[in-house]
């Protein structure tokens, strides 16, 4: 699943630490979802989604490819 949780992230000017922090998950899961080898649990989505004031679907989103 593609993401635009570094751009996101860096316009925040939010380390991946930081954000890990925020939202409750490891700094490695971030990295790993920034570079789309791992999707986030649904929570774990709403949480950014609420953070970045968007929705979901403005972070994450399909490609066929």
């Amino acid at each position: 699943m593609k993401n635009r949780l570094k751009e996101l992230r860096n316009q925040k000017k939010l380390t991946q630490e930081d954000l890990a922090d925020i939202i409750g998950v490891s700094r490695q899961t971030i990295n790993a979802i920034e570079k789309e080898k791992f999707d986030p649990s649904l929570p774990t989505a709403f949480k950014m989604a609420e953070l970045f004031n968007l929705k979901i679907e403005d972070i994450f989103f399909h490609t066929d490819k």
